[in-house]
């Protein structure tokens, strides 16, 4: 019998949040496999912010998703059949470029192995050991270049990308002040990750807060946010303050652009301002292993996952990262794991 594959295309795009009808589930018959060609069934979904920007038909670091083209998305999924003789039924892979689908037809070229971790779950290559921890953990160690000392605040702190890199960071014996939306994302970051101090945004000035909390000023900033938190961050830099801008969040769904810093304090302060994405680092992985391995064995650095269910509900999933309505890294579970 044939396969069936469901995929979610790209029918217009979205104003905003993400509504019924930007995007399509449909329904169609997986083709024949072509010499070096695997079918790959996904087992988890990764949903990260940048897959709505994806959607957008502007100037990014990929091209935008075309209308009734397949989401394109993270991947981690189990070999089910294969004319390649480099993997076989069985195998766990990410593909290079990944969609949000049931079943993939990749070459073989275009698939990794996952290598298990020994006492991690399978969620952890998408998560702390996967994109998220190389963001993380390059952010901090190369971008920002922490020394000890250094006082770090980091936005949305509580996310998949902040909470790991406020933990590198304290490993480097930086002083981490995290920005969070609500009581309980603070308390976590302060109580169970050993963050110095939380701002919680939802219920507090940001900018007054901060003087509280770091009163000679701020060395460095994980930005993930952008618009008024990020201002608030920037305006508060010391001299020869690093900031390292990882995701500007907070514009994603905009329709009109956000609130900007002062540039001439780049000038003023000797600012150092750099972008980055982890596709630079991701030939780096082993180092990031290497160093976050043992901290992830021995409880010094901790990590959540949050999954939701069912390929049919991955609109409403992404929606979640722009609420807040979610704890740490985000994954839709499309299938049962391999044995």
């Amino acid at each position: 019998m044939t396969k069936i594959n469901r995929q979610w295309v790209l029918r217009q795009r979205p104003r905003g949040m993400v509504q019924p009808g930007d995007l399509e589930l449909v329904e169609s018959p997986i083709p024949d496999l072509k010499e070096s060609e695997v079918l790959v069934r996904t087992v988890y979904l990764s949903l990260d912010p940048t897959n709505r920007t994806w959607m957008n038909d502007a100037e990014g670091y990929l091209p935008p998703v075309g209308l009734g083209e397949v989401m394109r998305g993270l991947t981690l999924g189990v070999v089910e059949q294969s004319r390649s003789d480099r993997f076989k039924a069985g195998d766990v892979v990410t593909p290079l470029s990944g969609g949000w689908a049931d079943y993939a037809v990749v070459p073989e070229q275009a698939l990794r192995p996952v290598h298990r971790a020994a006492g991690l779950p399978l969620t952890a290559n998408l998560s702390v050991l996967g994109m998220t921890g190389l963001t993380a953990y390059f952010g901090i160690t190369d971008v920002l270049k922490v020394q000890a000392g250094e006082t770090l605040v980091i936005s949305a702190a509580a996310g998949a990308v902040g909470s790991i890199a406020g933990q590198v960071a304290k490993q480097r014996g930086a002083r981490v002040i995290g920005i969070a939306g609500g009581p309980d994302k603070c308390r976590w970051l302060t109580e169970e990750l050993g963050f110095d101090a939380a701002v919680d945004y939802k219920n507090e000035d940001v900018g007054e807060a901060l003087d509280r909390l770091a009163p000679d000023g701020i060395d460095l900033n994980f930005e993930n946010v952008g618009g008024d938190i990020m201002i608030a961050v920037f305006n508060r830099l010391k001299v020869h303050g690093r900031m390292a801008v990882c995701g500007l969040v907070s514009s994603y769904n905009a329709t009109k652009a956000p609130p900007s810093p002062n540039f001439a304090r780049i000038i003023t302060h000797r600012l150092d301002v750099q972008g980055f994405l982890v596709l630079d680092y991701a030939h780096r992985a082993r180092e990031m292993v290497t160093e976050m391995g043992p901290w992830l064995a021995d409880g010094r650095v901790k990590w959540k996952v949050h999954v939701d269910e069912g390929l049919e509900g991955a609109v409403d999933s992404l929606n979640r990262l722009f609420t807040g309505d979610h704890d740490g890294k985000l994954l839709v579970r499309v299938s049962d794991e391999p044995a």
